[in-house]
Order: C-alpha cells, then structure tokens, then sequence
C-alpha cells in the first residue's frame, strides 16, 4: 500500500513538472519577436503604438496576408471582391487612385454598390497620426462621443460597413479560422490558435503602421544625397513663405517631414456647412466647436500626385486644379481658418510660373521605393498555399 501511494506521488509530481515544462515551452515558442520601427532623419520620435498591441515581427506577417486577403470580408477566395487592398493599391500610395478601372475617378464604393461617403485617404506614415483617423477625425481617443480609437477600430469597421465590405465579423472570423496555416500564424503572433476579430484588427494595424514613406527625392535632399533643380527649389521657398503659397502652415516643411499637421481645417472651399451639404461628416460635428464647419483634415502631401481626386469630396481632379484652387478661388465664410491668410484676395495669386515651380516642388515629395517596396507589397502566396 505504501508503495502504491509513493508511486502515484512520483507520478503527479511528473505530471505536474511535465506541464510546467509543456507551459513554458509553449511560452517560448510562441513568445513574439519585437519589431522594432526605424525612425527616418529628422522624423518624430513620438510613434502612435497602443499599449495592448505591441509591433511584432508575427504580427506584422500576419497583418500583411490579411490586408491581402479577401477572406477577410468573410468571402471563400482571397481575390474575392474585396479586400484591404482593393481600394488601397500600393502603387497609388496605398489609396485609390483616379485611374483605377474599378472605381472610376477615385470615387470608391463596396460590395454592395454604395458609394463611400469621402474620398480616400492613403494609408501612409499613420504610426505618426496622433490626432484621429478619417476627413473628420472619427476615429480618435479625442472623440467624446463614440468609443472608436485607432486603427484597430478602423478594420474592423471596414469588414461590416455598408460603404465597404458589408460582411459581419462572424463569417471573416469563422472563414479565416477554417483556412488552413491562419491558426499557426496566429498562435505565433498572439499565443492562441482561436481566431478573434480583435486580433484581425491587431494585425492588419500592425502592418499598416510599417507603411512609411521617408526616402522622396526632398528627403534626399535633405540628407545631403541629391540636388533639387532651381524650379524645385524656387516651389520650396513658396511652399514655406506666407508671401509665397502659403503652404506650410498646414503641410509641414522645415521641420514637419510628414508634411501634414494631421488637424482639420475649413480651406475656403465652400461658404455653406449645414444640413445635407455636409452630411454631418465635417469637423463640427465632431467636436461641436461652429469654427469647426466646414473643416477637414489636411492630407498628407507625400505622394500626392498620386492620390487623387482632391479634397474630401473630390472635387478636383488633378493638382493644377488644386494649384489653382487656393490661388485665385478661395471663398470667405466666417469659419475660415485663421491660417487662410490671402482669404481677402481670393488666393495666394500665383504667377503661372510660379504654379509651375510650386508643383515642382511637391513632386520631389513622390516616394517611388514606397510605391514599390517588396514588404509592403501582396504576398505570393497566402497561408494555405492560394495565391
């Protein structure tokens, strides 16, 4: 009797140790690798990286086969009619594109037909974006009204909006857990083999947030590697001089390589802001603040010449109409932002060459190893050997 007691001791206490040991084995293999973000010269060191979704190399892996994959929306094949990427092509810096075949002047619409209430904005340098997401910032820890923070939130509105994918996060959920090598990479990434819509949403962030763009022919520039020619540079001085085009006050310059402040802006499009006109999509109605009518963000000038149409309803088509726009068209409203300085005059009056010079300039913003970046790029292949 005694023996037997002894022995079933001896044998818990090897279960017991067996487990532990299993326990942390499983915690070392599955433990993630950091992944850790270059910051480029003369970038912000202040990176948008919520606490409870650390990078990781597994998990930006997984983000990208994500992004790619039309299963996502809860369809049976990757190239099914939608995914992340369909409207964010990378060659257009990740947005739509105005000559894309599937959506005609840039205009962008979902599964279902309905059209998108704005134009795009190009998923790019958004690890640097601390002040809301969309034209309006309703994507924001500012955001009083709503519990939507970052980009997480943003996925997972794609896959149900009615504008976008138009699935529910049961079928993407069921449909990615059900396709062979997607629980593998998730064990890897996040230590569960159990798929959630959370974790879709974490990975997909994770990868958009390694979308940076930081080597244009201005950053060369910059970096003492390369020279601008004098109609670039002539662009550059107006770009960054209130005498000039007045640009940079919302753009960036010297020292905003991101060329956008990430805030919101009333640009003298328009003179009326209520009602249907808006939608209820501007700035106000988000922050309730009147000398937030009409008011947008301003958008990333990086890779502009490749992200049309322009503004939030994409009313201009090319960025001579742009140039054109805030040089002799500008319209007065008593919501005008202050930093409108030539409101009075309709414009900052560019001579025609200076137009020349100015677009000049903000082409020397256009980041071809972005555009092309094999890390950012579709995957050959997907998780379960489809390409």
């Amino acid at each position: 009797m005694k023996k037997f007691i002894l022995f079933s001791l001896a044998f818990s206490l090897l279960l017991i140790i067996t487990f532990c040991n299993k326990e942390k084995i499983t915690e070392i293999v599955h433990q993630p690798t950091p992944y850790e973000i270059e910051i480029p010269f003369g970038f912000p060191t202040v990176l948008n990286i919520p606490d409870d979704n650390p990078m990781t190399v597994e998990g930006v892996e997984l983000g990208r086969f994500l992004f790619y994959d039309g299963r996502v929306s809860g369809r049976s094949h990757p190239d099914s009619l939608m995914s992340c990427s369909t409207c964010h092509k990378q060659e257009n810096s990740f947005e739509c594109g105005i000559n894309n075949p599937d959506f005609p002047g840039g205009f962008t619409h979902g599964i279902a037909g309905k059209p998108t209430p704005h134009v795009m904005l190009p998923l790019i340098n958004l690890v640097w974006n601390h002040s809301g997401y969309l034209w309006n910032g309703f994507i924001s820890n500012e955001n009083p009204k709503e519990d939507y923070r970052n980009i997480e939130d943003l996925v997972w509105m794609g896959i149900i909006a009615e504008h976008e994918m138009f699935s529910d996060t049961v079928r993407a959920k069921n449909l990615i857990q059900n396709t062979s090598g997607y629980p593998e990479l998730f064990l890897k990434a996040f230590g569960s083999e159990t798929i959630t819509v959370k974790n879709i949403s974490k990975a997909i962030a994770q990868f958009i947030r390694t979308l940076i763009s930081a080597n244009s022919k201005f950053d060369r520039y910059m970096r003492g590697e390369e020279q601008l020619s004098p109609s670039e540079l002539n662009g550059f001085v107006l770009f960054t001089t209130e005498e000039g085009a007045d640009c940079f006050h919302c753009h960036g310059g010297y020292g905003n390589p991101l060329f956008t402040t990430n805030l919101f802006y009333n640009n003298g499009k328009d003179s009326s802001f209520t009602g249907e006109y808006e939608d209820f999509r501007d700035r106000f109605h988000i922050s309730g603040d009147p000398m937030d009518y009409g008011a947008y963000k301003a958008t990333t000038l990086r890779n502009i010449e490749l992200t049309g149409p322009y503004m939030h309803d994409g009313r201009f088509a090319t960025l001579d109409e742009v140039i054109e726009f805030y040089s002799h068209h500008l319209i007065w409203s008593p919501y005008i932002n202050p930093l409108m300085h030539h409101i009075a005059n309709n414009g900052v009056q560019l001579t025609p060459n200076e137009k020349i010079d100015l677009k000049a300039f903000i082409q020397t913003l256009r980041d071809d190893d972005f555009l092309t970046n094999p890390k950012f790029s579709k995957p050959e292949f997907f998780p379960d050997g489809m390409k």
